[in-house]
């Protein structure tokens, strides 16, 4: 590579549950830098997951939603003598998190709940229960990926 490598920026981890994930997760959240809203958004969502879902924490939902949500392969485009091929590839593990919250928090934004702390709170329950449109997303991906499997030998 010609230029140095970038610099890893340390992300603190959040008052409350004092976990890092979470600001990750409020950080993609997040709009217009306004970060405090966000939080409130997350920690209100999280407050409905524990009055939805009884036997457990909402943290220990939101968790389980995130793992639910997690791609392991994704196809990638690679043009080849004219062609265009759908290679299924692994993914790496900083972009399977980033994908799993973007997936979540943009399929959240998108249902028709009232608030965006209800909207989250209802795909974040759906998530873990392994339904909803996030989860329907990751299962698209695999099932690309697992159509192209011919194509993996394509990989570099």
């Amino acid at each position: 590579m010609r230029r140095r490598k970038a610099k890893e920026i340390k992300i603190l981890p959040d008052p409350k549950f004092n976990e890092v994930v979470v600001t990750k997760f409020v950080n993609n959240l997040m709009l217009d830098g306004k970060k405090s809203l966000a939080f409130k958004i997350f920690y209100d969502a999280i407050e409905m997951v524990n009055e939805k879902v009884e036997d457990q924490d909402g943290l220990d939902v939101w968790k389980k939603a995130i793992e639910n949500v997690t791609p392991s392969v994704e196809v990638r485009s690679r043009r080849i003598g004219g062609a265009t091929f759908q290679i299924p590839t692994p993914v790496r593990d900083g972009r399977k998190s980033s994908l799993a919250m973007k997936w979540l928090i943009g399929y959240s934004r998108k249902r028709n709940e009232k608030t965006m702390a209800q909207k989250l709170a209802a795909e974040i329950v759906a998530a873990a229960k392994e339904e909803g449109s996030a989860y329907k997303k990751k299962e698209d991906t695999l099932r690309m990926a697992e159509a192209n499997k011919a194509f993996s030998h394509f990989r570099f």
